[in-house]
């Protein structure tokens, strides 16, 4: 900036009201001024100017690498936090880098608040992580804990997807467990409801897996394993996200087994159901949008409430 001032023959002063853009200095002045910062390629720092005021302005986001679905919410998340006035700062875990050190990269970068994407930690942790800094939890309710959470309607979702198999004459569908998957004990609880409901209890089956295309794949290959000593396949598999229904539709059709085309349910996890049989129809079960606006406004509350009770403090909360 002071370079700025002797250039344009100003003092730092009224640089400073041009960048603010606020009133003082004459139209011919400010364009001056401004032609100089962009001659020698001065940007105003924002960050700095902000954090001296105690806030930040930027909102963290934690999310899993190798989830593809994060990408989704994050695409969400980019205008909705431009829309608050709020920049967006990402930190990655993948399997060598803990989640609690993804958060503690933002905490250290003066976020805000902190999004959580599917967040595996102990309650524990996300109970002293809420007492630091607002946060909220997505795709995983953590009630015991002092977060935030926005979570799809899982139980719903299945509700309706297995419906539609049933109406499509399907009788023998496994569900591909999520393990401790955000959600997946919902789903769960869901898929065996809904086999009792429709009088399908005794063709009920819950194979354990992952959230992961290797565990579609360690399922394919055990479905195969079935068929071949004698076993028929299921004509419907109720898989626990994309990834995992990916990894299955690998193993199926490089054994030359024909899946038709997969029939999407976009839910918290972008979860796709996977039907094979005859004759094989599907269509697309949707429950609302991936883009997590609730989120956002939920955590820019809680910071503007946080903001009043402890004005000083630019990681302050209040209990959920």
């Amino acid at each position: 900036m002071a370079d700025v001032a002797e250039k344009a023959g100003v003092s730092r002063a009224l640089v400073s009201i041009i960048f603010r853009n606020q009133a003082g200095a004459s139209r011919e002045t400010r364009e001056r001024v401004l032609r100089v910062a962009d001659e020698i390629g001065y940007r105003p720092d924002s960050a700095a100017r902000l954090l001296a005021r105690g806030r930040s302005r930027t909102l963290g986001v934690m999310f899993t690498v190798h989830q593809t679905f994060h990408t989704d919410l994050i695409t969400g998340i980019y205008p909705e936090a431009e829309r608050l006035g709020y920049d967006v700062l990402l930190s990655g875990a993948t399997h060598g880098r803990s989640e609690a050190k993804a958060v503690e990269a933002l905490l250290s970068h003066r976020c805000e608040a902190v999004i959580l994407l599917g967040p595996d930690a102990a309650p524990a942790y996300l109970d002293e992580l809420g007492q630091r800094t607002v946060a909220v939890s997505v795709s995983r309710r953590v009630p015991q804990a002092r977060v935030d959470f926005v979570h799809s309607a899982e139980a719903k979702g299945v509700r309706q997807a297995m419906d539609h198999l049933v109406e499509l004459g399907h009788r023998r569908i496994v569900h591909i467990d999520g393990g401790r998957g955000p959600g997946s004990a919902e789903r769960r609880r869901a898929y065996r409801a809904a086999m009792r409901r429709h009088g399908l209890e005794g063709e009920a089956r819950v194979i354990p897996g992952h959230h992961t295309e290797e565990s579609g794949i360690e399922t394919g290959r055990l479905l195969l394993a079935e068929r071949d000593a004698g076993q028929p396949l299921p004509t419907a598999v109720l898989a626990g996200n994309d990834r995992c229904a990916m990894g299955l539709l690998m193993a199926l059709t490089r054994s030359g087994v024909e899946v038709p085309r997969a029939a999407r349910f976009d839910a918290g996890t972008s979860a796709r159901w996977v039907s094979q049989g005859s004759p094989m129809r599907s269509a697309a079960v949707r429950r609302g949008s991936s883009e997590p606006n609730g989120s956002w406004n939920t955590i820019c509350t809680r910071r503007r409430q946080a903001s009043n009770s402890a004005p000083d403090n630019a990681n302050g909360s209040t209990p959920s």
